[in-house]
C-alpha cells in the first residue's frame, strides 16, 4: 500500500449532487490539462453534462482526456462521443468489449476506478460513475454514494497513476500520436492538514493493496468498524478478521444493500450473514433506495472512500482505487452520513430470526453461493480468493 503523506485536503462529496456540481466547476477552471476514468458514462441528461463541460475545455485549448470501460460504457452513442471528439476530446476505450460471451478471465478484468485530474493540482476519487443519481431502475431514487476532492501531495500519485494508464492503453491501441506523460511539474505543496494515500488495485504491482489497507485497519481496530458497501462476498480472510474483530469486544457494523440488483450475488452474499451474525457482527440492510456506496470508518479516525467493493470482481480483477484518509474529523463526517443511512433507511438483521429462516430462503442463499463458487472457479480465481 502507498504510505500516508502529510498535508492533503480532503473534502467529503455525498452523492452526484455535490460530486458533478464539483468536477464540472474544476474542468471549467482548467487550463492544461484534465484526465477522466470511469466505468460508466451514461446518456442522460448528467452524462450530457460532463461532455459538455469536457468538449468546452478541449476548446479552450485543455489537453483533455477521457477514458471510459469497455463494458459499463457499452452504450455510449456516437450522438455523445462525437461532439466531444470533434472539440478536440482525446477518448480512448479500456477493454472494448467483444460481442459474444466467453470464460476468458481478462473479459471481467474491467477499469471500475472513477478518477478525475484537473491540472495535476486536483484530483476526485470515489465510486460515482457518469450517471444521474434519479436514474435506478427498479429501485427508488437516489442513489447513494460517495466521492472526495483532492488537493496535496496525494494528487501526484493520482496524476502519476492516470497518466500511466493512458500511455498503456494508447500503445495497446495502436493510438500513439495520443502518447502523452502529463504536465511536467513540481510536486504538489501542503494543501491542509490531513494525512491521506491513494490506494490503487490493478494487475501489476498492487494486486491486493485495497485489500490489505482494509484488513490492516481491521486488524487494528480497537472500538469501531463500520463499512457501508453495496456488493459485499468476501474471502475467507476477510470475513475471519471482522469475526475476531468482533469477538475480541470491537463493535462492526456492516451496512448492505437490502435491495436485489444482481440476483445470485445478492443471494450468495447473504449465505454468509449467519456466521457473521453468531461472531456478533451487526448487519444493517439499506431498503430506501439504490446503496452504492464503498466506504469504511475505523475507530474514529481512519476511513476510506473509493471504488472498490469487497467482492471477487473488484478484489481480484478490476482496476480500483481508493483514498485512505487518517483525520479525526473526516471520520467523523462520513461517520455522520453512515449513521443517517442506518436511521433513515436501513432494517437491522436479527441473528435469532435469521437462524430460524424458512427452509427456501435458506437454500436460495447457499444455492447462490454455490454458483457464484463455481463461476469464480471456472475463471481460476475461487483457489486465490478462498485463500484471502
Amino acid at each position: 500500500m502507498s504510505r500516508l503523506s502529510e498535508g492533503n485536503e480532503i473534502r467529503l462529496l455525498v452523492g452526484g449532487g455535490q460530486y458533478f456540481p464539483a468536477i464540472e466547476a474544476a474542468m471549467d477552471e482548467a487550463r492544461e490539462e484534465i484526465y477522466l476514468e470511469t466505468y460508466i458514462f451514461e446518456n442522460d441528461s448528467t452524462g450530457q453534462r460532463i461532455a459538455a463541460a469536457l468538449a468546452r475545455a478541449a476548446r479552450r485549448g485543455v489537453k483533455t482526456h477521457l477514458m471510459v470501460d469497455g463494458f459499463g460504457s457499452k452504450r455510449m452513442p456516437s450522438s455523445l462521443i462525437e461532439p466531444m471528439r470533434e472539440a478536440g476530446v482525446q477518448m480512448l476505450v479500456y477493454r472494448p468489449d467483444i460481442a459474444h460471451f466467453n470464460f476468458r478471465r481478462s473479459r471481467l478484468r474491467r477499469l471500475h476506478r472513477k478518477l478525475v485530474l484537473v491540472d495535476a493540482c486536483m484530483a476526485f476519487v470515489g465510486g460515482i460513475n457518469i450517471i444521474d443519481d434519479m436514474y435506478t431502475p427498479g429501485h427508488v431514487p437516489p442513489r447513494i454514494d460517495f466521492a472526495v476532492s483532492v488537493r496535496g501531495p496525494v494528487v501526484d500519485d493520482a496524476h502519476a497513476a492516470v497518466t500511466r494508464l493512458w500511455v498503456m492503453v494508447s500503445w495497446t491501441q495502436f493510438r500513439r500520436r495520443w502518447r502523452t506523460w502529463g504536465l511536467r511539474c513540481a510536486p504538489n505543496p501542503t494543501a491542509g492538514n490531513q494525512r491521506a494515500a491513494l490506494v490503487i488495485r490493478d494487475n501489476l504491482g498492487h494486486r491486493r493493496d485495497i485489500e490489505e489497507a482494509y484488513l490492516d485497519a481491521i486488524e487494528r481496530a480497537q472500538s469501531e468498524v463500520m463499512i457501508a458497501m453495496a456488493y459485499f462476498l468476501p474471502g475467507l480472510r476477510f470475513r475471519h478478521a471482522l469475526m475476531e474483530a468482533a469477538r475480541r469486544g470491537v463493535r462492526v457494523v456492516l451496512i448492505l444493500q437490502g435491495r436485489v440488483e444482481y440476483f445470485f450475488l445478492h443471494h450468495a452474499s447473504r449465505a454468509l450473514y449467519g456466521s457473521l451474525l453468531e461472531a456478533g457482527v451487526e448487519i444493517q440492510e439499506y431498503h430506501k433506495s439504490f446503496l452504492h456506496a464503498k466506504v469504511a470508518v475505523v475507530d474514529g479516525h481512519w476511513a476510506t472512500v473509493g471504488s472498490s467493493n469487497i467482492d471477487p470482481f473488484s478484489l481480484l480483477m478490476a482496476r480500483e482505487a481508493n483514498i485512505v484518509v487518517e483525520d479525526a474529523a473526516f471520520a467523523a463526517q462520513l461517520r455522520a452520513s453512515l449513521l443517517g443511512l442506518i436511521e433513515h433507511g436501513a432494517r437491522p438483521v436479527v441473528r435469532e430470526g435469521w437462524s430460524k429462516q424458512p427452509f427456501i430462503p435458506r437454500t436460495l442463499a447457499w444455492m447462490s453461493y454455490g454458483l457464484f463458487r463455481f463461476t469464480t472457479g471456472v475463471l481460476g480465481y475461487a483457489k486465490e480468493h478462498e485463500s484471502r
